[in-house]
């Protein structure tokens, strides 16, 4: 099985996560899906000092939404917020920061800016790791799943209440094709049954967690428009310092960021995004595909997903006393 998913995942890749792919995508978007007027929407962004998260705070900048930039390191956030707001002429781009890796970290900001009743209509989970070493955040949480995944759920549960209150409300998270090589494990959150660490592994089943929070949170709150998305195959300052030897492979086929954004953008700018599309949805290119390989599989249970969830609201209880 593994075999098999390595290679039609393969095949897939080179068909359409490439600049080919997207190019030959291309063809069939409707531009005037994201000529609008974000004026008056509040779009939050993890990662935004570069690669997608920055195209994306960009392009919603351009179209006058107000930006809340989240971003780990001050420097390099002051830089991109500067940078942003002088190509967009728009003011209106704050700078926050927090390390999404910290679950206390995230918390902290998170219960910070709810108590300051600023709004919020999208959010933009988009941050993420890929440490190809085993590193322990708190002496406790693998730094893969700390960031990825209990980052990502934090900030999206704790932001529920806030977006229920500012419609119509979206959120929407940063996957990757390598959650289609594996099935959800929703108990080794550690990744502590893996004879040797595999960052890649890792990256790819903290991915498959995130598909099904997405799905999850759809289901418990289906007022807010939850999807997971994958931007292909990106050239990225975190593919070329995680992943050296795909990137010296692939550098002359890999999307440009403003390729690889092009889909976030598209989903924050849509305006009848819940009356096109079921809540919680996978999105590639624009359009909705399966979470799943043929034949992988990979489709875990409900019981599953569900103790995922619990899980991850166990371990928030204890951060939050």
């Amino acid at each position: 099985m593994s075999f098999y998913r390595t290679a039609v995942f393969g095949a897939k890749g080179l068909s359409e996560y490439t600049r080919s792919g997207f190019e030959s995508a291309a063809k069939r978007f409707n531009q005037a899906d994201t000529e609008v007027d974000l004026t008056g929407t509040h779009v939050m962004i993890t990662g935004a000092n570069s690669g997608i998260g920055k195209i994306t705070a960009l392009e919603c900048a351009k179209r006058q939404a107000h930006v809340y930039m989240v971003c780990r390191d001050e420097t390099r956030g002051k830089e991109a917020q500067e940078e942003i707001i002088q190509k967009s002429n728009n003011r209106n781009v704050d700078l926050h920061i927090c390390d999404l890796s910290q679950p206390k970290e995230v918390l902290k900001f998170a219960r910070n800016f709810v108590q300051s009743k600023k709004p919020l209509n999208i959010l933009c989970n988009n941050a993420g790791c890929m440490a190809n070493e085993r590193q322990l955040v708190d002496n406790e949480y693998e730094v893969n799943f700390a960031t990825n995944t209990l980052g990502t759920y934090i900030l999206t549960s704790n932001f529920i209440p806030i977006l229920m209150n500012n419609q119509p409300a979206r959120v929407f998270t940063t996957s990757s094709g390598g959650m289609f090589m594996c099935r959800l494990d929703p108990d080794d959150l550690n990744s502590t049954k893996m004879s040797s660490f595999n960052g890649d592994l890792v990256y790819a089943q903290n991915k498959r967690q995130q598909v099904v929070m997405m799905e999850r949170f759809a289901q418990r709150y289906p007022s807010i428009f939850f999807a997971s998305w994958h931007p292909g195959w990106v050239d990225t300052p975190a593919v070329r310092t995680s992943m050296p030897s795909f990137y010296s492979k692939m550098q002359n086929r890999l999307r440009t960021p403003e390729q690889g954004a092009d889909t976030l953008v598209w989903l924050c700018c849509l305006k009848d995004i819940a009356n096109r599309f079921a809540n919680g949805e996978f999105f590639q290119d624009r359009t909705v595909v399966s979470k799943h390989l043929p034949l992988a599989w990979t489709k875990s249970s409900v019981e599953d997903d569900e103790r995922l969830m619990n899980n991850l609201e166990e371990i928030c209880k204890k951060y939050s006393q």
